[in-house]
């Protein structure tokens, strides 16, 4: 059990455990430890001691009878190394379709047909995620990740706005919060980003924190101890206050106000497709957003990018998938973006991926995007075009 592991992981650990050394251990199992930080030991189990043999992806496939959020994956298991994982993706829930596939997957006698099942060499790689996407997509991946340093590596900082612990308590309508003025700060929320703009809806935060060290004293803040001990029942309900009831007040996060006044970008957390948004240096970020601000490169040249497909690929290929079709875009996936050296972007092309932001227009942004990382026409067709 590592970081915050689901239940299953234990299952799957001891499963292995006890495999005697020609068995054979198949799980269907929901697939986000393949790829989440909480999957990292399992991972690592297995590539020192086991073998993927089969993996089937299972997303968007109706393998139940009720909707579910996370999609599952089938996997086998054995002791007995290879190098290869026969890998298949969404089958058909069809009778003749599903006997056909079992006869691919099982028989090594049978060649690999690409609209079937394919075999797939190195997806398991020590605690790393499991690259199980297409051939050609994760070549691009393994160029791009051999060829440039990761997004926090050329000055960029990724982080998750302020988590409460109780938003009744501590959000409220900005101008209504009747505490001191240095005791609130705006924030922004995923409404307020709906529309690829910051449309903000007037919300505020309390900061119980002070500028240097801990929190506040409340008997400096007079309205501020006012407005918490009206609503400490439901403050001290919380775990954080429970743990230490003499820090009662505090918010899980600590509130930083000088990250409202940084410009930054806000994703929301689920996504079908990247959901970029710039804001100016005025509000701060709530728990359901991550932003990325960044000391070096342009921020509406960075928002080209992460509006790219190339973006949602690095995120597609780390990210579990939802329900619809829909990608977290949290700050574990986005780390795992690469992308060069502001300094060694050309001029001519700093102001073709900043326009193309400015604009929202998605193509402009993959066609800059792939300039900026040299994509080849293959490469630009493992992505699905969009780059001419």
């Amino acid at each position: 059990l590592y970081d915050r592991a689901d239940l299953y992981i234990p299952f799957i650990e001891k499963s292995l455990t006890v495999l005697k050394p020609q068995g054979k251990l198949g799980f269907i199992c929901a697939d986000r430890w393949m790829k989440n930080k909480y999957g990292g030991p399992l991972r690592k189990l297995v590539a020192d001691k086991f073998h993927l043999q089969i993996y089937v992806d299972m997303t968007d496939t109706p393998a139940f009878n009720t909707n579910v959020i996370a999609y599952p994956a089938i996997t086998i298991f054995t002791r007995e190394k290879s190098a290869m994982t026969r890998i298949a993706h969404r089958p058909a829930i069809e009778n003749g379709e599903l006997k056909r596939l079992s006869v691919a997957l099982t028989n090594k006698a049978v060649e690999t047909d690409s609209l079937l099942v394919r075999d797939v060499a190195g997806v398991v790689k020590g605690s790393e995620p499991w690259l199980l996407e297409s051939v050609d997509q994760m070549k691009l991946i393994r160029r791009l990740e051999q060829t440039f340093p990761n997004i926090e590596d050329v000055g960029c900082k990724i982080g998750i706005g302020v988590a409460t612990g109780s938003d009744q308590a501590f959000i409220g309508k900005f101008d209504e919060l009747n505490v001191e003025a240095d005791r609130k700060v705006p924030l922004v929320t995923t409404k307020d980003i709906v529309s690829g703009e910051v449309v903000w809806t007037g919300l505020g935060v309390i900061n119980p924190y002070a500028d240097i060290g801990g929190l506040v004293d409340l008997n400096t803040y007079p309205k501020l101890r006012d407005y918490l001990e009206t609503r400490r029942e439901i403050i001290s309900k919380r775990h954080c206050a429970q743990k230490s009831p003499e820090n009662w007040y505090r918010t899980i996060d600590r509130i930083t106000p000088s990250l409202a006044l940084k410009p930054k970008l806000l994703l929301p957390d689920i996504k079908g497709e990247a959901h970029v948004v710039y804001e100016e240096g005025k509000l701060y970020p709530h728990h359901n957003l991550y932003y990325v601000t960044s000391t070096e490169w342009d921020l509406r040249a960075l928002q080209a990018v992460l509006l790219s497909s190339v973006t949602r690929l690095f995120v597609a290929t780390y990210s579990t998938k939802m329900r619809g079709g829909f990608l977290r875009f949290q700050a574990q996936y986005l780390r795992r973006i690469r992308m060069p050296k502001w300094s060694e972007v050309p001029i001519s092309l700093r102001s073709e991926l900043s326009n193309a932001a400015v604009n929202r227009n998605i193509n402009a942004c993959n066609i800059a995007t792939f300039k900026l990382y040299n994509l080849n026409n293959e490469e630009q067709a493992a992505l699905g075009g969009n780059g001419d």
